[in-house]
């Protein structure tokens, strides 16, 4: 029997800054993300919404940080008792980070692919094209976003054992996968800067596909490029500066299920609350055909703990930024 997930913050338009907090709450304070706790040693902290989300992020930082700053795919990979096993995968599941979901709209204005390692800026556009083609009609455009983070080796063989070649860096691959997906070999706009620094550079493709939305391609500069690469609030930041986003316009949102609650709530922070739009965010499902011949790759109990604490993250600083936290 399916157990029923929990639900994320409400991304509709007129979601209230009340009804925000309160969706975070509920996430939080989730029967699943307690019993983690509890196994991994933890008493569940006291007081208000804030002094819970700070302590939560204390104790995952002790007790699920195994990238400790590295790139996912060089964080430790920690070994489990299959009872923790058992408990930590049922909990992901639980909290909606395993299924795939389909879009709650019939239409939305516009569709963001979420970029990220190459097979999934290649998997995200092709589930993109999927979607803008048979279930969710896009009235503005389709903009796959990702910046100008160099590719790593084991990245550029993948894309080679797809077919895609001559790619550099992230949003390379997403090119590469909105140009496959999409049916369209040149972009009839480009615009972008380059700059000292990968951090800063960005970058604009725009695709004009026969019969569906324009497409663009973001790479997005870093808003803090002496520490670190763009993240994925600043690519949704420096989409929107590009964009006339309003006010309702309904926004679908294209990542992996194992990223929707983190990368939901980034949105809700970076695009509902500043412009008052909605947000829908749903996982690339695993089972489409076309999607066969890029692996998907194992995803671990330390995977999902991992972005457990991403989520835990991003809805502290959602909470953060609401008016009445």
């Amino acid at each position: 029997m399916r157990t029923q997930e929990v639900a994320l913050p409400g991304g509709a338009a007129d979601t209230t800054d009340g009804r925000l907090g309160a969706g975070v709450r509920a996430w939080v304070e989730s029967p699943p993300l307690r019993a983690l706790v509890g196994r991994f040693g933890g008493d569940w902290p006291a007081g208000d919404l804030s002094a819970v989300l700070a302590a939560l992020d204390d104790f995952s930082a002790r007790h699920w940080d195994f990238r400790q700053g590295r790139e996912r795919p060089d964080a430790r990979e920690p070994a489990f008792d299959p009872a923790t096993v058992r408990l930590v995968l049922d909990a992901a599941a639980t909290l909606g980070m395993v299924r795939a979901a389909p879009p709650a709209l019939p239409r939305y204005v516009h569709l963001l692919v979420l970029g990220g390692l190459a097979h999934a800026c290649l998997r995200r556009t092709a589930y993109a094209a999927h979607l803008v083609r048979t279930v969710a009609g896009i009235s503005g455009e389709v903009a796959a976003l990702g910046s100008c983070r160099a590719l790593s080796p084991a990245e550029s063989r993948l894309l080679a054992d797809a077919g895609t070649t001559d790619c550099a860096t992230e949003v390379d691959a997403l090119d590469a996968g909105v140009r496959a997906a999409f049916g369209v070999s040149a972009p009839s706009e480009e615009t972008g800067e380059e700059a000292d620094h990968p951090h800063r550079a960005w970058s604009s493709r725009t695709y004009r596909p026969a019969g569906l939305p324009p497409v663009r391609v973001l790479a997005a500069p870093s808003s803090e490029p002496d520490r670190r690469r763009a993240h994925t609030a600043d690519t949704q930041r420096f989409w929107a500066e590009h964009i006339r986003l309003r006010p309702g316009d309904p926004v679908l949102m294209v990542t992996a299920p194992i990223y929707v609650p983190f990368q939901h709530c980034d949105a809700l922070r970076t695009l509902a609350v500043p412009y008052g739009c909605g947000i829908d965010t749903v996982g690339v499902d695993p089972a489409l055909a076309t999607l066969a011949g890029v692996p998907e790759p194992t995803l671990t109990p330390g995977r999902y703990l991992q972005e457990i604490r991403s989520a835990i993250r991003s809805m502290r600083a959602l909470h953060t930024a609401l008016p009445a936290a």
